[in-house]
């Protein structure tokens, strides 16, 4: 027999998967809003099906993205129009990014994927000096506050999904299909490694 919160839940997530949206392409505008008008190169770990990798491409002269994920990669290729100055690399964020410097990096809800400490010294090894690095990430909820704030996003999400698909069903977005795990570092712990 399943209680009731599991029930709840159970249906939030079916809800969910029937009005799907991308929560990551939502911060898109933020991340935009915090670079500068023109660099020169970008790097996007982490780089999904491209949606970023694209944005970021109306601003730099170059952009890679890379991945772990061969299949989404393979999508973001398809994606993306071959006259671009995109690159997409399967690759290891920790040990294969290409030897460049770059303007900007962008990690979008992937650095839980990582090893904190190492993909930030990673990261800082490869930005160029005055460079951005924007990391939008997750963490995992450990207080009150994180459990309190779960419960009220929940219907909220539901809510916008629907909205988002004018109240019909659609398939989940391309975005939506690469891997995922849940995070493991509270945001203390976050805070405290990025000191």
């Amino acid at each position: 027999m399943t209680t009731l919160p599991h029930r709840v839940l159970g249906a939030l997530e079916q809800f969910n998967a029937a009005h799907p949206w991308d929560h990551n392409a939502h911060y898109h505008p933020w991340i935009l809003r915090r670079l500068p008008r023109r660099f020169d190169s970008a790097l996007d770990v982490g780089a999904g099906s491209g949606d970023l990798a694209r944005l970021l491409a109306k601003r730099a002269s170059t952009v890679h993205g890379i991945d772990s994920d061969r299949r989404i990669i393979a999508q973001a290729r398809a994606l993306t129009p071959p006259a671009s100055h995109i690159t997409f690399t399967t690759a290891d964020a920790l040990t294969a990014i290409p030897a460049d410097s770059y303007d900007v990096i962008t990690c979008v809800a992937a650095i839980h994927h990582l090893p904190f400490t190492d993909a930030l010294t990673v990261f800082r090894r490869h930005l160029a000096p005055g460079g951005t690095l924007v990391i939008l990430g997750l963490s995992r909820p450990t207080t009150a506050g994180d459990y309190l704030l779960g419960t009220v996003a929940s219907p909220l999400n539901a809510a916008t999904g629907w909205l988002k698909n004018r109240g019909g069903t659609a398939p989940r977005p391309v975005s939506m299909t690469a891997l995922t795990r849940p995070a493991d570092m509270s945001f203390p712990d976050i805070v405290r490694e990025a000191r």
